[in-house]
């Protein structure tokens, strides 16, 4: 189903990630987790359709999106962070593999987080604390983290930040085996979202684990 949104609000949340604030259109339904296809009301871009994900949950007053531009791209994403207030997008949608499944290690590479934080916030929400669960967020710099201070401040979350980078105050490691050893069981169910071929590594590693696919919540690309 298409939509037309209108955008309230556009406020940077990293150097390069910007928060979205749309009117929510009427009769939306979604699960968190679940992302839309946006399109850009705009001469040259209508056609150029990309998904996103909301972090506002279904039954907020509006609709909201943590959107990474990339630039270099020269894509549909430098053109969301020159939007301003009262441009238009058409939305299609929802779709995705992620959803609320329980309690489970959240590992997430980059812009990857996105869909995990409805999900995290719902749980949250519903229970009062998020005891049981455990944030693996890794990003190429510091300062690419997203949210950091509010998943710092989520009732019962355990959250482990990692950077590809050198010298940062966050530990310069990698997602790989012996590191998710430290977080993961093989009974653990386990949340994956990032760039393909992160999830790749990030899945094999899993699997040399015990943790079988039927505990891998992962969105499909």
């Amino acid at each position: 189903m298409a939509y037309r949104l209108t955008l309230n609000q556009i406020n940077s949340t990293t150097h390069d990630t910007h928060h979205l604030v749309f009117d929510r259109p009427k009769g939306l339904e979604y699960t968190p987790g679940q992302a839309f296809e946006l399109h850009l009301l705009k001469d040259g871009w209508q056609k150029k359709g990309r998904p996103f994900t909301p972090v506002s949950l279904p039954d907020e007053p509006t609709l909201d999106f943590i959107i990474k531009s990339y630039p270099d791209h020269h894509g549909v994403t430098e053109q969301i962070a020159k939007m301003e207030p009262g441009d238009e997008v058409e939305m299609k949608g929802p779709f995705g593999a992620l959803s609320d499944k329980g309690p489970g290690v959240f590992i997430a590479g980059g812009a990857g987080i996105t869909p995990m934080i409805a999900i995290l916030r719902k749980r949250l929400r519903d229970h009062g604390t998020l005891a049981g669960s455990t944030l693996l967020f890794a990003n190429k710099t510091e300062a690419d983290v997203i949210w950091r201070d509010k998943f710092e401040a989520m009732k019962g979350l355990t959250t482990a930040f990692v950077v590809d980078e050198p010298n940062s105050s966050l530990p310069q490691q990698r997602l790989d085996r012996d590191y998710l050893s430290q977080f993961v069981q093989t009974d653990s169910r386990c949340y994956l979202c990032g760039p393909p071929p992160m999830m790749d590594a990030v899945r094999a590693a899993l699997h040399d684990l015990g943790v079988e696919d039927t505990q891998i919540i992962q969105e499909e690309f």
